[in-house]
């Protein structure tokens, strides 16, 4: 299994909200107009704007990466406006995890489906 699915949560910090809100929209841009591989991409606010889910689905590891380096500084920007929880589930290649190894995260490697 070489795709790779995210829920990432985000708990807002405090009087952040609007800023939130606008690297979001960049982020969302981004994937629009630069990334070739990601399969899904989508936001949820709880009802007080306080945390955010995000799920995420990209064809690989090397999907991710890319859409990583497109984001750039808009990343950065993003974790400082929010403190960020990632559950990765997939098979990560040694490159992502070390691309990755700051950001809190729990990996789930698949056991059985259909």
């Amino acid at each position: 299994m070489s795709e790779l699915r995210l829920s990432v949560r985000c708990d807002i910090k405090d009087g952040r909200l609007e800023d939130f809100k606008k690297v979001a929209a960049a982020c969302l841009q981004t994937v629009r107009t630069k990334d070739t591989r990601t399969l899904q991409y989508e936001w949820f606010l709880n009802e007080d704007e306080t945390k955010c889910i995000m799920l995420e689905r990209y064809d690989s590891s090397d999907a991710l990466l890319e859409h990583l380096a497109n984001l750039g500084e808009t990343f950065g920007e993003l974790l400082d406006t929010c403190v960020m929880k990632v559950d990765l589930f997939g098979t990560p290649s040694a490159e992502l995890l070390e691309a990755t190894e700051a950001i809190p995260r729990r990996i789930y490697t698949f056991y059985q489906g259909t």
